[in-house]
């Protein structure tokens, strides 16, 4: 985990001008508008910004939120990420690289192995993950996740993300994937994956990174800090025919039109039968629930559905919280980032943060990483780079692995 700094900033003299330019880390509120009295400021058009304070179960909190109008062509939505599955870096930076105008962090991710010493913590995240219309990687088993509980019925399965129709949607992606050899076609069960399902094959590549392949062999369907297997074997391919082989998962930057096969337990065994020059085909894809094809999407937990909060939500823990919401059939999005300064630290419980996006206008709502990971970011007036607008509670921009991207044409 990180280690606390001391925040610096700019004490705003009034309100007007807290509204007006936003607020950026370490920046100290003085009276900030109620959510009644909060008026958005416009970051380009089709998209907003407004921060408020709100009253919950454990005190006041305070709230930034972005609206974003997808009905403008202008505007659209896209995944901020590294350039690669397991890295990490600050929202700020990467909205700045990919020049977007505005952005949240994204999905829960791999921060720590205190339980498997020797085994380095991958930055990866759990969920699903598209960019620009490429699956980037898939789902890691339900019990291997980081976060807090699922609400019932739902998995790391779960996406938010905008459709090739332009449209938000909360849906559920599933792996599809296979390799194929002598006539012989046996499942993925994973895609540049932190974990994997116990005995099964999960492909690496050129997507995933440097970091050691060795985390995708620790721990099991049913216990995260479980042991790390100790029957692996790994391959590696080089334009579809095998060039080496290795009885433990390996690290450093996989080339493109390379892709390494990652087994443990049954897959191993598999993978062993696997000779030097054997020809072998890779094939995978995210398959959606509802059928769609998506140009981005992220993962996290649905929260909210048909105006309706799902059932079994948390009312007890009160946290700094990053959240999704959809409203308008798909065309309008809220996103959503509590503050983490120690006056407002206590935060919404997830079931608060349902209600308070419904109250926003959204009829589905997507919960993502929250506590020190919060940061959203956007451009001042006249500026052509973001500022953080909330204070993320470490004090600091915390590297994250994946968010969401705000950008205009």
């Amino acid at each position: 985990m990180t280690q606390h700094q001391k925040r610096s900033g700019v004490r705003r003299k009034s309100l007007s001008l807290l509204v007006a330019l936003g607020t950026v880390a370490g920046a100290t509120f003085a009276g900030a508008a109620t959510a009644d009295a909060a008026t958005w400021t416009t970051v380009a058009a089709g998209v907003a910004y407004r921060q408020y304070d709100l009253q919950a179960a454990a005190g006041k909190t305070h709230v930034h939120v972005l609206s974003v109008d997808l009905a403008n062509t202008h505007v659209r939505l896209g995944l901020l990420y590294p350039g690669t599955v397991a890295a990490r870096a600050d929202i700020s930076a990467m909205a700045n690289k990919q020049n977007a105008v505005a952005g949240i962090n994204g999905d829960f991710f791999n921060i720590s192995e205190v339980q498997h010493p020797g085994v380095s913590a991958t930055g990866s995240t759990v969920g699903p993950a598209i960019a620009n219309g490429k699956a980037l990687k898939g789902a890691v088993p339900n019990a291997q996740r980081f976060g807090p509980a699922l609400p019932p019925g739902t998995t790391t399965k779960a996406v938010v993300g905008v459709g090739t129709d332009g449209k938000a949607k909360v849906d559920s992606l599933s792996l599809n994937g296979t390799y194929t050899t002598v006539g012989r076609r046996l499942p993925l069960g994973g895609v540049n994956q932190y974990a994997l399902p116990e005995n099964s094959v999960g492909a690496f590549t050129s997507d995933w990174g440097s970091v050691s392949r060795k985390r995708a062999t620790c721990g099991t369907d049913t216990e995260r800090a479980a042991a790390c297997s100790t029957s692996t074997y790994e391959v590696t391919l080089k334009k579809g025919r095998v060039v080496s082989t290795s009885t433990t998962p390996g690290g450093g930057a996989i080339a493109a039109g390379t892709t390494v096969l990652v087994g443990r337990e049954a897959g191993a065994q598999r993978l062993k039968k696997l000779v030097k020059g054997q020809r072998v085909a890779v094939r995978y894809g995210l398959t959606s629930a509802s059928k769609s094809a998506y140009s981005f999407a992220v993962g996290g937990y649905p929260i909210l559905s048909g105006s309706k909060p799902l059932a079994g939500l948390d009312t007890s823990v009160s946290a700094v919280r990053t959240a999704v919401g959809i409203g308008n059939g798909g065309k309008k999005v809220f996103l959503f980032a509590l503050d983490g300064a120690t006056a407002y630290r206590k935060g919404l419980t997830i079931a608060e943060v349902a209600a308070e996006l419904k109250s926003l206008g959204a009829t589905e709502g997507f919960s993502l990483d929250g506590g020190g990971s919060s940061t959203l970011v956007a451009r001042p007036s006249g500026a052509t780079k973001v500022t953080v607008r909330n204070h993320p509670s470490d004090g600091y921009e915390r590297p994250v692995s994946n968010g969401i991207g705000v950008f205009v044409k």
